[in-house]
């Protein structure tokens, strides 16, 4: 594994150097046939490979480079329910029906995974007592007391906290309260991954990874996909690579990458804190994100270790503007840290569209696609992979979303290099004064 991170860059990310081994795999190197071929490695491919394999499917899944390479190794870890939207603003884009459908599908969707996680004994790190999403400000407040009273709407166990309960509960400065959602939690995201690949494995899927798919025809009723050194044949694809979708652009078939703005997101891990310090930040361990213009996030981790993240990419010359904001912003958080220092950082990318809601396509014939989580990847990804393994098979289990055309966004371009730029010149001054 330390061959395959230096080989795709992995750099010092904290998941990859905690997570328990992914199964063994190799590279396809031979012509094989499916019922249904996944394309992807991450949360929504192996949900769907597995739940597919448990009815009797015949399944391959291929992955271009390792098990969790994207954003399934690269994100928070925090298991939310629902979306970045609120009800009301979901349901109006949306319409009623399919919006509270979805609503009711994401709601469930950390029930699922942590279902699946005792189901296969998945270590990786789970813990669900919620998550937090801190109030930055009056106006802060006001939003995530209008969320409580929308999601309570739907019987969510959502409590308003005020600023003294927040601190307690995170011990950290400054926010003037919380949302605290009782279905949520926080895993270690790329150990979860992991389990999901050996779960799908011992179901009966065929993985392969290292294996880039570098052609695609049609023949008959089937699908031929290319590979370096072999094939797969299958009457349907899950097409399931997200905001890493460039890896498969190019192909017969309408790219889903087209409508996706990359939003750049960052973390930095400090080493373990000792016992002391450590029972004083997060001490029911609750993951957090905040209101905030530029979003921050903060949790901890199994080994004590205080993880920091925002939006922004980790390249050559934001790197130092990143870190040096990471700490300011934890100092300032958490005074009794002290001067800290962090022992891994990475980064990765989150694929945004203009609804903030996920698409769902076919966007060829017999080859289905959703995309578009917009930072909520982990309850999502199972969630939709699962449904798509049952619409599939012509399960009973009603798609949470309705399919869509295709609509690529011709600025997001634009909107990705401000995003970038952007957050590298607020986190610049951020926390200075």
């Amino acid at each position: 594994m330390a061959d395959e991170r230096a080989r795709y860059k992995i750099g010092p990310n904290l998941w990859h150097a905690t997570a328990p081994p992914p199964p063994q795999t190799a590279s396809l190197q031979a012509d094989v046939t499916a019922d249904v071929a996944v394309i992807g490695g991450g949360f929504t491919g192996l949900s769907a490979a597995l739940h597919l394999a448990e009815q009797g499917v015949k399944v391959v899944l291929i992955e271009a480079r390792m098990i969790g390479f994207g954003g399934s190794g690269r994100n928070v870890g925090l298991v939310n329910a629902g979306m970045w939207t609120k009800p009301a603003d979901l349901i109006a884009s949306l319409g009623k029906e399919p919006g509270e459908r979805l609503l009711h599908a994401l709601g469930d969707g950390p029930a699922l995974v942590f279902d699946l996680i005792a189901r296969h004994e998945i270590r990786c790190e789970a813990v669900r007592n919620g998550t937090l999403h801190m109030a930055v400000g009056a106006e802060g407040l006001a939003d995530i007391t209008d969320r409580q009273a929308q999601w309570a709407g739907f019987g969510a166990p959502v409590e308003v906290l005020d600023a003294d309960r927040a601190r307690q509960l995170t011990g950290a400065e400054g926010f003037a309260g919380g949302l605290l959602d009782r279905r949520a939690g926080t895993i270690q995201p790329l150990a979860y991954a992991r389990g999901l690949a050996h779960a799908a494995v011992k179901a009966g899927v065929r993985l392969f990874t290292e294996t880039p798919l570098t052609g695609a025809t049609r023949q008959g009723n089937d699908w031929v996909l290319k590979t370096p050194a072999g094939s797969v044949t299958a009457p349907k694809v899950v097409l399931a690579t997200n905001a890493y979708g460039t890896l498969v652009d190019g192909m017969p078939w309408s790219a889903p990458t087209t409508e996706l703005t990359i939003l750049p997101y960052f973390q930095f891990a400090t080493k373990p804190l000792s016992a002391n310090v450590a029972a004083t930040i997060l001490p029911e361990r609750q993951g957090c994100w905040d209101t905030g213009m530029v979003m921050t996030s903060f949790r901890m981790d199994q080994q004590n270790r205080l993880i920091f993240g925002s939006i922004g990419r980790l390249d050559a010359l934001a790197t130092g503007t990143h870190r040096a904001f990471a700490k300011r912003s934890l100092t300032a958080l958490f005074p009794q840290l002290g001067d800290v220092d962090f022992e891994y950082w990475w980064d990765g990318r989150i694929g945004m569209t203009t609804n903030a809601l996920p698409r769902l396509h076919t966007v060829a014939p017999d080859v289905l696609s959703v995309s578009g989580y917009n930072g909520r990847g982990i309850a999502p990804g199972t969630v939709f992979g699962r449904a798509l393994a049952h619409h599939i098979t012509g399960g009973t289990h009603a798609m949470p979303l309705d399919e869509t055309p295709l609509t690529p966004d011709p600025l997001r371009t634009v909107k990705s290099a401000f995003y970038h730029v952007g957050a590298q010149a607020k986190h610049l001054i951020d926390r200075r004064f």
